[in-house]
């Protein structure tokens, strides 16, 4: 009679079964974090490339990038990842399931990115870009040497906060059979009936993960500040979690 009505009554926390779990989802989280770092690098180069074209002079670089950035904003990420899966294969590309979702990621956030970028670069005093000419230093040398050194700190915070919200993003890949860490909770779910621990562990996962992510980010803002003589002054996403 005991059995029957643990049966039809379950604990609303199962120990033993969590603890039997965790180890799987352990696993598919690095696969999480993988698509995760992937995605965000990806998206770091190319909203580089995207705010650099299209602060250019010229129209022809100028106006195609703003053309993608706000289109790629202005749409799902959930279509983009269905788009790059399902829809180029159409035009002879085939991608994978975790490139087509670390590509969709990238780009998705590389538009984000390149705005903070944009406002970064557009933060430099136009008085550094004279004192490179009057040194005769070439444009490349000029970007690279002088302005994005000083166009980075101030923008740290703000894609580190896109890091933790593309990682928050990665269980959208579960829609095209990406093994990530929701996907695998779910499928845990749908084996045992049981959907409580898989949840709660995956949430869990994803709350250790965010606050790792806010206390990285923080000591990188304070190693920019302290190597350019600047006091150091959290952002409120990481003064809120510290």
């Amino acid at each position: 009679m005991a059995k029957k009505a643990w049966t039809l009554n379950p604990p609303l926390w199962d120990w033993s079964y969590a603890l039997e779990i965790f180890p799987v989802l352990a696993s598919a989280s690095w696969l999480t974090v993988q698509a995760t770092l992937s995605g965000f690098v990806l998206a770091l180069v190319l909203g580089l490339v995207m705010a650099v074209t299209r602060l250019s002079r010229h129209p022809a670089l100028r106006l195609p990038s703003a053309a993608l950035i706000e289109f790629i904003r202005s749409t799902p990420l959930l279509i983009q990842i269905f788009f790059l899966y399902y829809v180029m294969p159409e035009f002879g590309l085939t991608l994978e399931a975790m490139s087509a979702g670390v590509l969709a990621l990238g780009l998705h956030y590389g538009a984000y990115c390149s705005e903070v970028y944009r406002a970064g670069l557009q933060g430099v005093p136009r008085g550094q870009w004279e004192a490179c000419t009057a040194l005769n230093l070439s444009p490349c040398r000029s970007f690279v040497r002088i302005i994005l050194p000083q166009a980075i700190p101030p923008i740290v915070p703000a894609l580190g906060n896109y890091l933790v919200a593309l990682f928050k993003e990665t269980p959208l890949l579960s829609v095209i059979a990406v093994l990530e860490l929701m996907q695998t909770a779910k499928i845990l779910g749908s084996e045992s009936f049981q959907y409580t621990e898989p949840i709660t562990l995956v949430g869990l996962f994803f709350l250790f993960f965010s606050l790792i992510s806010a206390l990285l980010i923080r000591r990188i803002e304070r190693h920019l500040a302290r190597h350019s003589g600047k006091p150091h002054q959290p952002s409120p996403r990481t003064r809120s979690l510290i």
